[in-house]
This record gives structure tokens, C-alpha cells and sequence, in this order.
């Protein structure tokens, strides 16, 4: 037995010339309306959360980066001694 996807609704107040301006473009794309609006909304919205998740460095940081991953530093003595604390209250099972 297949789960029917749960759906939602959308409601937003738009002006009659944006209105006349999707209708058009879903028309020349041979979609409905809805069709038309849900992938422009998805489309959006993925790029949206692309640009907030990529990271994105300049030519300085990139090499900045490959080289602290190529040569790492040692780590410094207070980290080394939280790594030791730590090793004594965590023991494994």
C-alpha cells in the first residue's frame, strides 16, 4: 500500500500585474498556474539554501586551507590536556 504524500496550503495576496505576469509565463510553458508557481517556489527556495550552506572562499582562503589540512599544527597544550580529560570520563563500554 502506497502513502499518499501530505501536501499544504499556500496562500499569498499578490498584485493583478504579477498575477497577469505568472499567468502568462506558466501559458508559455504550457503549465498550470499552480504547476508554474510550486516549481519557481521549490527552484527558489533551493537556491536559497544553497547560498546559506556553500561556503564560499577567495583564492587566499582556499590556499590557506589546503594548506593547513596539507600541514596541520600541532595541537596546543590546553587542547592536548582536553583530550586527556576527556579520554578518562568517557571509557568505552
Amino acid at each position: 500500500m502506497s502513502a499518499t504524500p501530505s501536501t499544504a496550503r499556500l496562500e499569498a495576496r499578490i498584485s493583478s500585474d504579477l498575477h497577469a505576469q505568472l499567468k502568462r509565463a506558466a501559458e508559455l510553458q504550457g503549465r498550470s498556474m499552480t504547476d508554474f508557481i510550486v516549481a519557481a517556489v521549490q527552484d527558489a527556495a533551493q537556491r536559497a539554501i544553497e547560498q546559506a550552506e556553500i561556503i564560499r572562499l577567495s583564492l587566499a582562503d582556499q590556499a590557506c586551507f589546503a594548506q593547513a589540512l596539507i600541514s596541520p599544527q600541532q595541537p596546543a597544550p590546553a587542547l592536548k590536556r582536553a583530550f586527556t580529560r576527556r579520554s578518562k570520563l568517557i571509557q568505552p563500554e
